[in-house]
């Protein structure tokens, strides 16, 4: 078999196409080759300028048999499905909220205590003093930003997930 061949069906192995079929197809294509040379035409005017780069020409010619998915072109192959794109932004947007409301402590609650004079009474009479008044400040919103935190952190990992097999269920991209 021509060099030509071999390379061809390592290209096959690598796009994982199954031994049988990328047997069949080798013999066929050496025994086209063959049959090109026997009737004086070389390999070069046979397959045209696929002799160049035997493996678009293995990857192409499994494609066209439904062997392995067409491959995309370049304007389809850098898009995005925009719903995990869209998803991915608010879950990170969301973490960043969390994170800052975290960090601030805002909004604040106060809660101040007292006694109070009696109307009457202008200033306290002698000996007697009222105790001094209380404040006591919280985060109110500390519990929620905690869970938005938390919500946002899962809601990545969820969307780094789906990058990963939305990746790896892609054709196999043919170098150009």
């Amino acid at each position: 078999m021509s060099e030509f061949v071999e390379q061809c069906r390592r290209e096959w192995r690598r796009l994982g196409v199954a031994d049988s079929l990328a047997e069949e197809m080798a013999a066929d294509l050496d025994s086209d080759l063959n049959e090109a040379e026997g009737e004086g035409v070389s390999a070069e005017e046979y397959l045209g300028s696929s002799a160049a780069d035997p493996r678009s020409f293995a990857s192409s010619w499994a494609a066209e048999r439904g062997i392995i998915p067409a491959p995309l072109g370049r304007a389809n192959a850098r898009r995005r499905p925009l719903a995990l794109v869209a998803f991915t932004a608010l879950a990170a947007i969301v973490l960043i909220v969390a994170a800052l409301l975290l960090a601030t402590g805002e909004p604040k609650v106060a809660l101040v205590t007292s006694r109070t004079r009696p109307p009457h009474f202008s200033t306290p009479p002698a000996g007697l003093s009222l105790p001094p008044s209380h404040r006591v400040e919280a985060s109110a919103a500390a519990p929620v930003e905690w869970i938005l935190l938390f919500v946002a952190i899962a809601t990545l990992g969820f969307s780094a997930w789906l990058w990963v097999r939305w990746r790896s269920s892609r054709a196999p991209r043919i170098p150009a």
